[in-house]
């Protein structure tokens, strides 16, 4: 059983996800509108899947406990709120160019800005994160190994495809 605060932080993250999806897919109209070319997708399907499947695997392992979660405490909430500024700061670094999808339009510069000025897929990193630190809040200790580690399996696809992308945008996967 959830506390009313674990189940507020769900309900948010999950309406959270929804709404980039919303921002993603008008990104994804706006890029392509200007010649963006989409790579990725055969490994797209699975950053779906293990994503999804993220949020039932959290209710599933503590419906499977069957004692009451306690409420994180505060040093978790603190990292949770900083993965999700550091997210806000991602996304908005990029603007109309952050998307869920491989899409890189060209005649457009790559952007350096905000986190990206410092290091390469700070969203990936972030992501990461939060799948270790979101399970944990919710002491749900296998789903946080386990999906921190599918996110790593996946972006050993991921990124050098991106990579590949950002370097020659008429690049098709």
């Amino acid at each position: 059983m959830l506390p009313p605060l674990l189940w507020f932080i769900f309900i948010f993250l999950v309406v959270q996800r929804l709404l980039e999806i919303a921002v993603a897919k008008r990104n994804e109209r706006w890029l392509k509108a200007r010649g963006g070319i989409e790579s990725g997708e055969e490994h797209y399907k699975w950053f779906i899947i293990v994503h999804t499947l993220f949020f039932f695997s959290i209710l599933l392992e503590v419906m499977a406990k069957n004692e009451v979660v306690q409420n994180p405490g505060i040093l978790l909430i603190v990292l949770f709120l900083l993965t999700q500024a550091f997210r806000v700061w991602c996304i908005s670094s990029l603007g109309r160019f952050w998307n869920t999808k491989i899409i890189v339009a060209p005649n457009f510069p790559l952007i350096k800005a905000g986190p990206y000025k410092y290091i390469d897929h700070p969203n990936y990193i972030v992501v990461g994160i939060e799948l270790f630190i979101i399970p944990v809040m919710f002491q749900a200790y296998l789903t946080s190994v386990i999906f921190p580690i599918l996110h790593i399996l996946l972006l050993f696809i991921r990124i050098p495809a991106e990579e590949r992308a950002l370097k020659d945008p008429t690049y098709l996967e």
